[in-house]
């Protein structure tokens, strides 16, 4: 879309007048939620304030899902509509330390909000708010607070715990912030089909036998067997997955040794498999598990391979990405709204909710400047009225009076 940027700067969204009367309390609640951060199946904290705030306006309140997630139900005022639509927010921090010298940093040493789930957790709070005062829908939405969503199964966990076979929904959507590093502030992103890449964690356990470095020759050596193996896993995408199928192997940790003098009895390295489609994926461990198995023997070592389906594969719902891409143009303006498929390696764990209900997930782009997961990254708060409007339109139009 040509000169975007220059034409996204003259449009100013439209905010939904009440819930920008909400802003100085968003703003206050985002902070403190960001003060405390917590991470995933920890949310003690943060889930009673949901909790808490939730009842205050009405809204009937379920929790014991996903140990610290809380579900909120909210009919509207309007009959001839038994549809009910889910809007999800993440809730947990990264265990990381944050390095932005806010006046509102982290309190916690190693804990931070740095993906801004405490902004997807107000802006979610923000839409209730305003759903409940108001209540111009026909139909039912379900408030769905989850936990854990950074790499521990915070989704699968609230599914397996019954949420949908209890409370089923028949549409679901969900948001991500979007800093300037990947987007424009107020630009909204969604795309049909496959948008974000599934996800496996993997470690490798390779063990021999340790000696004194001076007598190599005692010692079954797992290190350079390690460097072999680093080097043959980084073939597997290139000699064995198609160029047509995107695929990412990453080693991200490698453990060995506490001497200079003393060759270990083990080693362990891990990483990450991303891709767009599960047989890929399910080829690059069974190379993954052949190729560290032929490594080990050759070098007289033992190893144990442990490889976790961590996330799915997100895919869009077409009829769904094209609402979501209308009620952008008419919250944002025409220019602010990109639906050009740009699939990503990045994972997100709502992939397993549109499973269970056709929906979809967009990103909403801020003025903070560092990229998520960065000590330095900051959530433009201009970010929580825009997102709370969309999500309240979407309600209001998804389960309009008229409906049926």
């Amino acid at each position: 879309m040509p000169y975007i940027e220059e034409v996204i700067e003259q449009v100013e969204p439209r905010i939904i007048p009440l819930i920008a009367s909400y802003v100085p309390e968003l703003v206050a609640t985002r902070h403190d939620i960001h003060q405390h951060p917590e991470i995933g199946f920890e949310e003690e904290r943060t889930s009673a304030i949901v909790a808490e705030k939730l009842t205050s306006w009405g809204i009937e309140v379920i929790r014991g899902y996903g140990v610290t997630g809380v579900i909120g139900l909210l009919k509207g005022k309007h009959p001839g509509n038994r549809k009910t639509i889910g809007l999800r927010a993440d809730m947990d921090a990264l265990p990381m330390q944050e390095d932005t010298g806010l006046p509102y940093a982290s309190v916690y040493p190693g804990k931070f909000h740095g993906c801004g789930h405490d902004a997807h957790t107000t802006i979610l709070l923000g839409a209730a708010r305003y759903l409940a005062e108001t209540r111009e829908f026909a139909g039912t939405v379900q408030f769905i607070f989850q936990p854990a969503e950074e790499g521990l199964g915070g989704a699968r966990a609230m599914i397996a715990d019954g949420l949908f076979r209890d409370y089923p929904v028949d549409e679901i959507y969900g948001l991500h912030n979007a800093p300037a590093a990947y987007s424009k502030p107020n630009l909204l992103k969604v795309s049909a089909g496959v948008s974000m890449a599934g996800a496996d964690f993997f470690d490798i356990r390779l063990k021999g036998k340790g000696a004194h470095a001076a007598h190599p020759d005692a010692s079954f050596d797992p290190i350079p067997a390690v460097g072999a193996l680093i080097q043959a896993l980084q073939t597997i995408v290139s000699r064995n997955i198609s160029p047509s199928d995107p695929a990412v192997l990453s080693i991200t940790r490698l453990e060995a040794g506490s001497a200079y003098n003393v060759i270990p009895e083990t080693a362990v390295i891990a990483g990450t498999v991303r891709a767009f489609s599960d047989s890929v994926r399910e080829a690059i461990r069974q190379r993954i598990r052949d190729i560290a198995s032929y490594t080990a023997a050759a070098h007289n070592l033992t190893v144990e391979v442990d490889i976790r389906d961590v996330f799915s594969v997100l895919s869009n719902d077409e009829k769904a990405t094209d609402f979501i891409a209308e009620l952008g143009r008419e919250v944002l303006g025409e220019s602010r709204v990109s639906t050009v498929s740009n699939p990503t390696m990045g994972s997100e764990d709502f992939a397993d909710m549109l499973k269970h209900a056709p929906g979809a997930f967009f990103t909403l782009g801020h003025g903070g400047e560092k990229p998520v997961h960065n000590p330095g990254f900051t959530i433009d708060d201009n970010i929580l009225p825009v997102g709370a409007t969309l999500f309240a339109r979407l309600i209001e139009k998804r389960l309009a009076v008229a409906a049926g």
